[in-house]
């Protein structure tokens, strides 16, 4: 199996730890992954990408038009990121924005909307999670991550099965977090239609 996954948002959502699960979950499988983040201004909310390359790869980071999949944590950084994806690519992404401090400085409105509606327009093969109802479900803004990651398996885009990301997620997480964790999981997956 060769995949190319490249996970987008910003500081503090669980990007990197999302992308160290699906490792996990690949090499369990018993397939070669290589993770690589670039983060910027992560600690202040900026942008944070990590590419996940299953398989054969020379480089732990992916090209322009070779991701398989783009996990967008905001759907602006989705939209940022479609020019890593392969034109039979899929999208994953969350409706909730997070406002940027620019937007927030001078004023403007931004609440992802125009993005979704970009998205919609745009891709063929996109499932927009409803990220704020399986946090409130879970109890915590935290597991919006491991959601993602429940309706990118779901969505088949991964080609890992679920119950891959159980074993890394009980294995990974501090105890206390496991239960919350899978039921983000299991309500990421159904949100896929």
């Amino acid at each position: 199996m060769n995949k190319s996954i490249l996970l987008a948002g910003v500081g503090g959502q669980g990007t990197v730890l999302a992308s160290k699960l699906i490792a996990q979950a690949a090499i369990d499988l018993g397939f070669p992954a290589r993770t690589a983040e670039t983060i910027g201004m992560a600690q202040r909310g900026g942008c944070v990408v990590s590419h996940v390359r299953i398989g054969e790869a020379h480089s732990p980071l992916i090209p322009k038009g070779k991701a398989d999949i783009i996990i967008g944590f905001e759907p602006a950084e989705a939209v940022r990121c479609l020019p890593y994806l392969k034109e039979e690519g899929v999208v994953v992404t969350t409706k909730k924005a997070i406002k940027p401090v620019t937007a927030s400085l001078s004023g403007s409105s931004y609440d992802g909307t125009e993005m979704i509606d970009y998205l919609t327009r745009n891709q063929e093969k996109l499932v927009v999670v409803d990220g704020e109802k399986i946090c409130a479900a879970c109890g915590s803004a935290k597991v919006l991550n491991i959601a993602l990651l429940g309706a990118a398996c779901a969505a088949g885009a991964l080609g890992i099965p679920r119950k891959s990301f159980q074993k890394a997620i009980e294995s990974r997480l501090p105890q206390k977090f496991v239960t919350m964790n899978l039921k983000a999981l299991e309500l990421g997956a159904q949100e896929v239609k």
